[in-house]
């Protein structure tokens, strides 16, 4: 199993905002030295506590400091985009890392944004779908460019210069263009068996309980078949929320304690899928009253927090539970003790994943005799 990074991030709105952004430049800095393979930045423009406005660019800002790590955009809302600005942004991006990409792409789901960009009540699943397929038609196309839909239309006919270069559009560095994978939030998310038809895989988020993170990989075999693909469990990302420490009450109490940043993180996060109607996600059955949904209960279910061999077994365990996947992406938390929140990062690395990876290899060579 490899190890990544997904920030969305949410921090307590009070904070200054370049300290903030100061924080989550810092950790995938980090990242980068510990060998975690790949990193996703969240993007809103909306919100206090998710207070990174454009991924893309914030990307941009680790291009040069980075060594290794890919750098993936954890969404890119496309239905509060023009294709065109997507395209040309991607295609630079990609560009200037060289292939270093990963393009993490879902139709956006926050109300406020949503009314910000006049999207409010609009199918936005349509929208999605639409600039999708635009950009990867200005990528697979040339000049003038002849693209209608819906939503937008695209071209450079009437202006174009083609021996100066006017009106033509920039395509990535990866060809044909940068690997595509798309965030499931729901149960046995459709999505997922569309994304995976055409090619994409899924990153399954990390408030879910894991009979939900379970559900995707179905739905991804299912798109598969329909793609003409091998469901590869390589393929598969699975976020999770966990915190490492040295000495096991430090680790209760900053990752499970009520004035610890995890709680903060799932405290705004359960509002606002309430508000959303999204409950739902935090119940172990679709019966279950909405009162049973409790701050409490969501931090036990979905938090892992300990020293290195508790944080290990509960992987293992969640791993059972879930099934073979491929990437375990820990997921970013305000750095409220920064030393604290680097040390797990550190710990992760270095303790708690060459541990995991060893119990499975156990286990596979276990059942390879067997056989």
């Amino acid at each position: 199993m490899k190890l990544g990074y997904f920030t969305m991030p949410l921090h307590p709105p009070a904070r200054p905002w370049g300290d903030t952004l100061r924080e989550d430049r810092e950790a995938i800095l980090l990242c980068d030295r510990l060998g975690y393979i790949e990193a996703y930045v969240g993007e809103h423009v909306t919100d206090a506590a998710e207070s990174i406005t454009s991924c893309t660019t914030f990307l941009a800002s680790l291009i040069h400091d980075t060594k290794h790590i890919k750098l993936g955009t954890g969404t890119l809302n496309l239905s509060n985009a023009h294709p065109v600005t997507v395209a040309t942004t991607v295609a630079m991006l990609d560009t200037l890392l060289e292939g270093r990409f990963i393009m993490g792409i879902s139709p956006g789901g926050l109300p406020s944004d949503m009314e910000a960009f006049e999207n409010l009540g609009k199918d936005r699943g349509k929208m999605f779908l639409e600039c999708i397929n635009h950009v990867l038609a200005i990528w697979a196309g040339e000049p003038p460019y002849d693209i209608r839909g819906e939503f937008w239309n695209i071209s450079t006919a009437k202006t174009q210069l083609l021996d100066i270069g006017q009106g033509i559009m920039p395509k990535p560095y990866q060809k044909p263009h940068p690997p595509i994978v798309v965030t499931a939030v729901e149960p046995f998310s459709k999505g997922v068996s569309a994304a995976a038809a055409r090619g994409w895989d899924p990153i399954s988020a990390n408030f879910l309980l894991p009979q939900w993170v379970k559900s995707h990989w179905g739905r991804y075999e299912e798109g598969c078949r329909q793609g003409g693909r091998i469901a590869d469990p390589a393929n598969w990302r699975v976020a999770k929320t966990v915190f490492v420490a040295d000495d096991a009450n430090k680790a209760k109490a900053y990752g499970l304690g009520a004035q610890g940043p995890y709680r903060f993180y799932y405290s705004q996060l359960l509002l606002k899928l309430q508000m959303a109607g999204r409950a739902n996600l935090f119940k172990h059955s679709k019966d279950a009253p909405d009162d049973s949904v409790t701050l409490d209960g969501v931090v036990n279910d979905l938090v892992i927090a300990g020293p290195v061999n508790e944080v290990v077994d509960k992987l293992l365990a969640f791993r059972e539970q879930v099934g073979d996947f491929g990437t375990l992406l820990y997921c970013g938390i305000d750095w409220a003790d920064p030393a604290l929140a680097k040390r797990s990062l550190e710990l992760m690395a270095e303790k708690v994943m060459p541990a995991v990876n060893k119990a499975l290899g156990a286990k596979e060579a276990q059942r390879a005799t067997a056989l």
